[in-house]
């Protein structure tokens, strides 16, 4: 039990100490090896024409909005994905040019979005480890105190060390995690790039 303790709070400890360097000062909960771009630029993604009006439009368009919301779906195979755009652009016909703006406005809206979600979501995380890692501390003094105690409390000494498990082990699944989801916004935006070069190629 004691072994578990001991590495709970030292992953606790490195964790803080993660944050308390954070590269960036302006986002201190931002617990991600890679930098924090708060929203995705649109120039980073998009070649094409400007979009215009596109941006306010393309949710009145319920076949594009539909289609949105399928192509956005992380889920959903990107090779598949690609291939619906250009089934959907070819069917637009004379009107390709201006579907494809309304189709990439919406993704880029949709995907940023999530995208920001998910950030946002890490953030809030990093702050419940920041707790949890104080909390597993100050068990882990007020166990060491209880064993200290002559005689000791065999049964608070338990209780605590059981409770010191448990904290520790969920620390370590939040983890576990938070290293996973960090990938994320990174594969949103390769997503987002991926899908709004296939529009614009069959724009053109």
């Amino acid at each position: 039990m004691m072994g578990r303790i001991t590495i709970g709070v030292l992953l606790a400890a490195t964790l803080c100490g993660q944050a308390a360097r954070a590269a960036d000062p302006r986002y201190p909960d931002w617990p991600c090896a890679q930098a924090k771009v708060p929203e995705i630029s649109l120039a980073a993604v998009w070649a094409g024409p400007p979009l215009d009006d596109a941006t306010n439009k393309w949710k009145d368009n319920a076949k594009v909005s539909a289609l949105v919301t399928k192509l956005a779906a992380r889920r959903f195979p990107l090779e598949e994905a690609e291939k619906d755009v250009a089934e959907f652009l070819s069917a637009a016909a004379a009107d390709k040019a201006s579907t494809g703006k309304l189709l990439f406005a919406g993704l880029f809206d949709t995907l940023n979005a999530q995208r920001s979600s998910v950030m946002n979501g890490l953030e809030r995380v990093m702050r419940k480890q920041r707790e949890a890692a104080e909390k597993i501390r100050a068990d882990t003094l007020a166990l060491q105190a209880l064993q200290d105690a002559t005689p000791p409390d065999q049964k608070k000494v338990d209780e605590l060390g059981n409770n010191l498990v448990w904290e520790t082990r969920i620390f370590e699944d939040r983890n576990r995690v938070v290293k996973f989801v960090c990938e994320v916004p990174t594969a949103i935006d390769q997503r987002l790039f991926a899908l709004g070069r296939t529009i614009q190629q069959e724009m053109d």
